[in-house]
């Protein structure tokens, strides 16, 4: 299986980068980034975009994949919806786009967020961002296309988000975390787990296409 990943120097995208690595079945990741994330693998190619909502430049290298892991997002804190809109649906929907047409038989599989809001109609902006971008996502014509909503994500491996605070968070939490996996196990997943899930739905599929934190933690399980 052929990869393409976005996202990979994020929290998540490091946890799914690790995981696709140590898959036997994975062949190549592709990873389509601004800056070289860092990393040697034998089967690890990158290609750089210097803009997120034109992808024409480098359509030949993005031809020929399976999958791909759209893990690249950001925070909404101190961002207006505007702003916030061309991050999160903009550049999804740009790359998606592209994709759809040079690789219809991919599985696409999108980072959201527990708690995203289908109906687009609700009072959380980066709720109804999330559920604008789910929704036109699965209008497109892939092979097939997943919305994973992670609640509260653990680090593993040495992993750290780029994001300050969530940096501060996870500093908090990390101690409490045991507590908290035995009061809301249903709410915390791990950079590991959403790996193994991204991995086993692109190879087998999933039932439904919106993948809530339960369905994550059990699909990296099977």
């Amino acid at each position: 299986m052929k990869v393409i990943l976005f996202g990979a120097t994020g929290m998540v995208g490091q946890g799914v980068l690790r995981e696709c690595l140590l898959d036997p079945e994975v062949s190549q990741v592709l990873s389509v980034a601004r800056k070289p994330i860092g990393q040697t693998h034998e089967k690890l190619r990158e290609v750089a975009c210097s803009d997120f909502t034109h992808f024409a430049p480098i359509e030949a290298d993005l031809a020929g994949y399976d999958a791909c892991f759209f893990c690249l997002g950001v925070s909404s804190a101190g961002m207006n919806e505007a702003e916030y809109t061309r991050v999160t649906y903009d550049y999804t929907l740009a790359a998606a786009e592209t994709l759809a047409r040079l690789n219809p038989g991919m599985t696409f599989i999108y980072v959201s967020g527990e708690g995203t809001d289908s109906t687009e109609k609700g009072r959380s902006m980066w709720a109804r961002v999330k559920g604008k971008t789910e929704n036109a996502l699965l209008r497109l014509p892939f092979k097939a296309a997943y919305n994973f909503r992670p609640g509260l994500i653990q680090p593993l491996h040495g992993i750290k988000s780029k994001t300050g605070l969530y940096r501060a968070v996870y500093a908090v939490t990390g101690p409490l975390l045991p507590a908290l996996k035995a009061l809301a196990p249903t709410h915390i997943t791990t950079t590991e787990a959403v790996g193994r899930a991204m991995l086993h739905v692109a190879k087998q599929g999933y039932a439904k296409p919106i993948l809530e934190n339960p369905d994550i933690n059990g699909c990296a399980t099977s």
